[in-house]
């Protein structure tokens, strides 16, 4: 008799391959969907370009702020809690808007307050707001929107490894950086790694977002040739493929080293 298939086969990866097999096949024998697809790809830079930009500083800020929660020091904590509350119960399309249009004016201007002596000695020019690109003001949304989140998965990711550990650490002698660079960090890491993902894959999906300040990703192409060909449904539909692209292959990925991680950790 033969054995009963695997719970564990991803039916749903065959289906979603097939899926995308037949929508590439269509798209090659239209001209139509052709055309939008060379299109609407010629965001995909700026859309990997955000992602990666926003997520790397998102994850430096992150790590910061969860050190400071786990600090010994009650205003640190206090600080990076209301940092987080804060940060977390704004919208991120709010929080995009507002650091576009009210966040970095009123940089520019205390920059401009705090500089002025030496911009008066002809030693630094005056900043204007229009220097700062809406590519940028985008990215910085998205790196704060993103560090609230990513540091709560830090927090509970270094607060998973036993005391026990830390504490043999101590004993031999090693200085606080050491225990966090060689004992915290390594066993943190695979506690961390799996929603650390779904936040890297849903920072592509929310890197759309950039599309209101009129960034050229994948989003404001698809909206600006719609508007144009009124072709909606076709545009909107390969908009849609191309960030299934996206997150299923980094999904795959995602989990193929996860996976590798957590054999090289019960071999």
């Amino acid at each position: 008799m033969a054995p009963p298939p695997s719970r564990d086969f991803p039916y749903w990866l065959v289906a979603a391959v097939l899926v995308g097999i037949a929508a590439a096949l269509s798209i090659a024998a239209s001209d139509l969907y052709a055309q939008i697809f060379v299109t609407v790809a010629k965001g995909i830079g700026i859309t990997i370009f955000v992602t990666i930009v926003a997520f790397a500083l998102a994850s430096a800020l992150g790590l910061g702020v969860a050190l400071m929660g786990l600090s010994r020091s009650k205003v640190l904590s206090q600080v990076a809690r209301f940092y987080i509350e804060i940060i977390r119960g704004v919208p991120i399309l709010v929080l995009l808007f507002w650091i576009a249009f009210a966040g970095v004016p009123a940089f520019v201007a205390l920059w401009n307050a705090l500089t002025a002596p030496l911009q008066a000695a002809g030693l630094l020019g005056e900043m204007q707001v229009r220097d700062v690109s809406l590519l940028w003001r985008a990215v910085i949304a998205l790196m704060i929107a993103y560090s609230s989140f990513i540091a709560e998965i830090f927090r509970a990711g270094i607060q998973s490894v036993p005391e026990g550990q830390i504490d043999a650490a101590k004993t031999l002698g090693l200085t606080r950086a050491q225990r966090f660079r060689h004992i915290v960090w390594p066993q943190a890491f695979r506690t961390i790694l799996p929603p650390y993902s779904n936040d890297f894959i849903a920072m592509v999906k929310d890197s759309s977002l950039v599309s209101v300040l009129g960034v050229a990703d994948i989003t404001q192409m698809g909206k600006v040739y719609a508007a144009g060909s009124f072709r909606f449904f076709e545009t909107y539909s390969i908009v849609a493929y191309i960030y299934l692209l996206l997150t299923i292959s980094l999904s795959l990925a995602l989990r193929g080293l996860e996976r590798r991680m957590r054999y090289r950790s019960e071999a």
